[in-house]
C-alpha cells in the first residue's frame, strides 16, 4: 500500500494498493461474495451509482442527521471529533470549543454550472443505492421475502480526523447486504443472530485473529436514528480498539424513508419490510486480515518474518524457481511448470538471488507454495514443493503437482 500521489507529497490518508495489495483485495471480495451472494438462494448482487439524485439524501436523513460533532483548538486551531478525544487539544493541550455540527458528505456538481441548482453528493454508504432499487430487483428477479441484496463499492466521506493508515480514509470501500423480511412471519431477533453467527464463522475463514475480536452491544442512547440494535465487531488494532465492522436492525426506516412497499404475492397483504444489514469497511477488514496473518518466528539463529494468509486469501498461491537462473535448461523446464500452473491459481516465477531468499521473499508475502525445479527434476522429472507455514519439502512427480497443489489450496 503506497500514499498516494506520493511524488507531489501525497495526499493526507489517501492510499494506492499495489500488486500484492490488490490482489488481497480483490480476493478478499470475492470470498465474501461468494459466501454470501453465490452460495446462499436467498442472496443476489446489485451494482449502483456512486453519484445519485440529492433527494435520495434527503429522503434518507443523510442530510439532516449525517454529522460528526466538531471541535476546534483554541490556540493551534486544529480541529477534531469531539467524539474520538477528551477535554483538551491532544497536540497543544489548549482549550477546545464547544462541539458543533460538521456534515461528512461530500459535495460535488453536475452539468456546467457549479451553483444550487447542480449540486449533489458522492454516496456516503452503499445501502442507498439498494434501497432505492429495491422495487426495479423485485419486478426483474420474482425474489419473495425473507431475501437479502449484496452490494461492493467506492463511498466518500469528508472525515474531519482521517488516519490510522488504511482503518479511516475519505475514500473507501464496502460490502453491504441489506436483509429484507416480514416482521410478522420471521422474529428479527432470529435472524439478526444468525446474520452475527454466520459472520463469525467467515471471520474464522478468512485468517481473523478471533482473540483480538470483541462485540460490542450499542446502548439505546447511543443507536443511529435508524437503528433497534446494533452490534459494533471490534478488533485490537495496534492503535486501540476501534470497531471493524457493525451489525444494525434498522427497522422499515429506510423503505418508509423512500416510500417503498411490499405486496405478499401469496396474501395481496402490502406491509414495508424490515431489514437487518451487515455493513464491512473493505480497508478494514484487510488490514485486520495483515494483522492477524503477521508473524515472526525464529529459525535457527534468524527471524522469518511471514505473512500466514488464509489459501484463499493469500496474493500469490504458488511460487516456481529454477534452483539457478544462468541455467537454461533449469529455467525452460521451471518456466513450463510455471506456465501450465498460472492457468489455475496466482502464480509468481522467481530467479533471482539464492533459493533462501527467495523462499524468505514468499513468506513475506504469504505465499502458501513454493515449487523448485533442480538438476534431479531433469532425470526424474520431480520437483520440491515447500510449505510456508512448516517449511516442510516433498518430492512430487510433475504430473502429479496440479493434483497436489489442488488438494491443498482448497
Amino acid at each position: 500500500m503506497f500514499p498516494s500521489s506520493e511524488i507531489y507529497g501525497g495526499l493526507a490518508n489517501s492510499w494506492d494498493f499495489g500488486p500484492y495489495g490488490t490482489e488481497l483485495k480483490n480476493n478478499l471480495k470475492q470470498n465474501w461474495w461468494k459466501n454470501f451472494v453465490h452460495n446462499r438462494e436467498d442472496m443476489i448482487g446489485l451494482d449502483a451509482a456512486i453519484i445519485m439524485n440529492p433527494k435520495v439524501w434527503k429522503a434518507s436523513g443523510h442530510l439532516k442527521e449525517f454529522k460528526d460533532p466538531l471541535v476546534e483548538c483554541k490556540k493551534c486551531h486544529k480541529r477534531f471529533r469531539s467524539d474520538d478525544i477528551g477535554k483538551e487539544c491532544p497536540e497543544c493541550k489548549g482549550e477546545l470549543t464547544e462541539p458543533r455540527p460538521f456534515s461528512g458528505l461530500m459535495k460535488t456538481f453536475l452539468g456546467p454550472a457549479e451553483d444550487k441548482t447542480a449540486e449533489t453528493y458522492l454516496r456516503p454508504e452503499t445501502a442507498q443505492g439498494i434501497f432505492v432499487n429495491f422495487k426495479n430487483i423485485l419486478d426483474t428477479t420474482r425474489q419473495k421475502l425473507p431475501f437479502g441484496i449484496a452490494q461492493i463499492g467506492k463511498a466518500f466521506r469528508n472525515e474531519i480526523t482521517p488516519g490510522n493508515f488504511i482503518f479511516r480514509t475519505r475514500e473507501f470501500e464496502q460490502m453491504e447486504i441489506e436483509y429484507f423480511f416480514n416482521p410478522e412471519k420471521n422474529k428479527w431477533e432470529e435472524k439478526f443472530n444468525q446474520w452475527l453467527e454466520d459472520f463469525k464463522k467467515w471471520m474464522d475463514e478468512i485468517g481473523i485473529d478471533s482473540k483480538k475480536l470483541f462485540f460490542h452491544n450499542i446502548e439505546k442512547e447511543e443507536l443511529a436514528h435508524y437503528s433497534k440494535k446494533t452490534i459494533d465487531i471490534e478488533f485490537d488494532f495496534p492503535f486501540g480498539r476501534k470497531e471493524l465492522f457493525g451489525l444494525a436492525y434498522r427497522t422499515d426506516f429506510d423503505l418508509k424513508s423512500h416510500k417503498i412497499n411490499y405486496k405478499d404475492p401469496e396474501t395481496q397483504d402490502e406491509f414495508i419490510p424490515h431489514v437487518i444489514e451487515p455493513s464491512i469497511g473493505v480497508d478494514r477488514m484487510m488490514l485486520a486480515i495483515v494483522l492477524s496473518a503477521y508473524t515472526e518466528e525464529k529459525v535457527g539463529d534468524e527471524t522469518r518474518t511471514v505473512m500466514k494468509f488464509k489459501n484463499d486469501i493469500a496474493p500469490v498461491k504458488i511460487a516456481v524457481f529454477p534452483l539457478l537462473k544462468n541455467k537454461p535448461e533449469l529455467v525452460k523446464k521451471a518456466k513450463e511448470i510455471f506456465n501450465s500452473l498460472k492457468l489455475h491459481w496466482m502464480c509468481k516465477f522467481d530467479d533471482n538471488g539464492n533459493i533462501g531468499k527467495r523462499y524468505r521473499r514468499q513468506d513475506e508475502i504469504g505465499t502458501p507454495y513454493c515449487v523448485t525445479v533442480d538438476f534431479e527434476t531433469l532425470k526424474d522429472n520431480s520437483v520440491t514443493a515447500r510449505n510456508r507455514d512448516t517449511m516442510k519439502q516433498e518430492r512430487i512427480k510433475i504430473d502429479k503437482l496440479k493434483e497436489y497443489l489442488g488438494e491443498r489450496l482448497k
